[in-house]
């Protein structure tokens, strides 16, 4: 019978029918052997104490996975099997019994790969990860997202918001010491953290064991991290360049980055080296040039980026021009001092403040290695950061920039769509600054300059998107080190890169 049209006799019959059509769900799209349906399925009722079945006959359909999870969730609590608020654990627990070990993930892998190049695999995987829940695409679907300024704005509605660094380490602390941290390869399965869908892949850099596994809540298309087996500090060396070219040569559909490894100008999980990544070209990597320079006996070119932050690109068919090159950059910035820029590589306590975060792309040119120099000094002013979102925009972001805000796709929190909203309702209706949103003055007068009396929802839209877009890249130009492309250009000529 069709997912669509079986009917349930008692509130049993109906979770022994959402339960039937998970499977199918698993047999179509989770690589589970039929012959392994019967023992798949009383692993599922054994975690209910069920004992009554009868073949309901009901299958998949044309559901989704997020129709038959939700269908699963409401039978059992209909049928008192678990009470509401443990909906998400359940459920996640039935989809870890559904998904395949990660040996067959593996092996699976292998084969596509094998047959069809890392891209496919790469595709086949992700769609598997969909189909087994651990990545939330519905979910991501919902994020408002849109092109604003040259950046992508989206409204993570997922994500929570993280003002600072130390909620951010917080809200990533594991406790009880095992696994050491969130991203370490023994959450795959966890059922402590809800892992229990989690998959990865392995993956081999530098001649060192790393994984891969996509995100749950990714912020752009396919984004995952590649981990490093070892908890580890994170770093970026001359190795991380090698490291990210070995992975885009074997996934060359596909950007891998690293943030700074310093708290306040990178990701939240410091303690484990790891790399984020995926299919989708950022607007950084589109980004002009505003001048090209060459340092002599170097087949590489560097190029200065027409970019709000500080960023250049090298450019080479050689990976050991590549490596070369972003490593002469990389170790002059991250000891540079200049006084009149406000720039100090280290503070007054001997800490390291410059870092480096790079990021590497194949194209028809060859290699194409992104740097963006960065540095976390604080002050009397700006706390928070110098090189960070400054006060008047925290309305709108106060999280730490990342690699990928940083390359200019801007994850900002879903408290904005309601906060915006009443935004747009007052402006609509001719009304003042509602008072529980007195903190966006500053866009409020913005939007009102912009609309010059106008009370049209879609003009007002387009004024709320316009405005987003240019906090963001008004953001970007507070993490720029240099404010001016003429001392980026001074601080490349220093080290004898000619103009072309």
């Amino acid at each position: 019978m069709d997912g669509q049209t079986a009917a349930a006799a008692t509130p049993l019959d109906t979770v022994y029918a959402a339960i039937d059509a998970l499977v199918d769900h698993a047999i179509r799209h989770l690589d589970l052997d039929p012959r392994d349906a019967d023992w798949t399925r009383n692993r599922i009722f054994a975690l209910f104490d069920l004992g009554s079945y009868h073949p309901t006959g009901m299958t998949a359909g044309e559901s989704t996975v997020d129709d038959l999870v939700t269908a699963f969730r409401t039978a059992a609590v209909t049928a008192g099997l678990i009470e509401p608020e443990d909906g998400a654990s359940i459920a996640d627990e039935v989809m870890g019994i559904l998904s395949a070990a990660p040996s067959a993930i593996e092996d699976r892998f292998a084969a596509v790969e094998a047959k069809h190049g890392g891209m496919e695999a790469m595709r086949w995987f992700y769609d598997y990860c969909v189909a087994n829940t651990y990545v939330k695409k519905a979910t991501l679907e919902r994020n408002p997202r849109f092109d604003s300024h040259g950046l992508v704005v989206t409204i993570n509605l997922a994500k929570p918001e993280f003002k600072n660094m130390k909620k951010a380490a917080a809200g990533n602390a594991v406790a009880g010491g095992y696994p050491a941290c969130t991203i370490c390869h023994e959450n795959e399965g966890f059922a402590g953290r809800d892992k229990r869908t989690l998959r990865t892949i392995p993956v081999t850099l530098g001649g060192t064991p790393w994984f891969w596994q996509f995100s749950p809540y990714g912020y752009f298309n396919q984004h995952g991290i590649c981990v490093n087996m070892e908890h580890t500090p994170m770093h970026v060396d001359r190795d991380t360049f090698g490291h990210l070219l070995d992975f885009v040569d074997r996934f060359d559909g596909y950007f891998l980055g690293c943030n700074a490894a310093l708290p306040r100008i990178g990701g939240s999980v410091l303690a484990h080296d790891h790399y984020q990544g995926g299919g989708e070209i950022l607007p950084m990597f589109k980004a002009a040039t505003w001048a090209s320079l060459t340092l002599p006996g170097h087949d590489a070119t560097v190029e200065i980026l027409d970019w709000p932050g500080t960023a250049m690109r090298v450019v080479s068919r050689s990976r050991d021009e590549i490596i070369a090159l972003a490593d002469i950059i990389r170790k002059a910035w991250i000891d540079y001092d200049d006084a009149a820029a406000g720039i100090a590589s280290h503070d007054a306590d001997g800490n390291r403040q410059s870092a480096l975060s790079p990021s590497v792309i194949t194209t028809e040119r060859g290699y194409e290695m992104s740097l963006i120099l960065r540095n976390n000094a604080v002050s009397d002013e700006y706390p928070e950061g110098v090189f960070h979102a400054h006060p008047e925009y925290w309305p709108i972001k106060q999280e730490p920039i990342g690699l990928i805000e940083a390359q200019g796709l801007f994850i900002l929190p879903g408290r904005l769509v309601g906060q915006l909203g009443m935004i747009e309702d007052a402006l609509a209706e001719g009304r003042q600054l509602p008072q529980e949103v007195g903190e966006f003055t500053m866009i409020w007068d913005e939007l009102t300059a912009a609309l010059d009396g106008s009370r049209d929802r879609d003009a007002i839209r387009a004024a709320v998107h316009d405005e987003l877009g240019s906090v963001c890249e008004r953001i970007l130009g507070n993490t720029a080190v240099f404010k001016r492309k003429e001392q980026t250009l001074a601080f490349l000529t220093s080290l004898g890169f000619t103009q072309q």
